[in-house]
């Protein structure tokens, strides 16, 4: 599953990047690390981009962006 797929109020784990993803040094140096959990809390009323909450900043992230970034769902965060 890639982060895009969160909808607003899911939480997860991120598991890492897709091969050759073009964002994956810039979202590291942001916190997007394996391991670390990520909620969506909104998304834009074009519903691009959509905000996450991690490590307790907001940052917001295109969809075609945020779909480089692996995640599993998770019941309870």
């Amino acid at each position: 599953m890639n982060l895009n797929q969160l909808e607003p109020g899911e939480s997860a784990r991120i598991l890492g990047f897709s091969d050759n993803f073009s964002m994956k040094r810039r979202l590291q140096d942001l916190g997007f690390v394996r391991g670390i959990d990520i909620k969506c809390l909104f998304k834009s009323p074009m519903k691009d981009p959509k905000a996450y909450l991690i490590m307790k900043t907001i940052i917001a992230i295109r969809n075609k962006d945020a779909r480089g970034v692996l995640i599993k769902k998770e019941d309870k965060l």
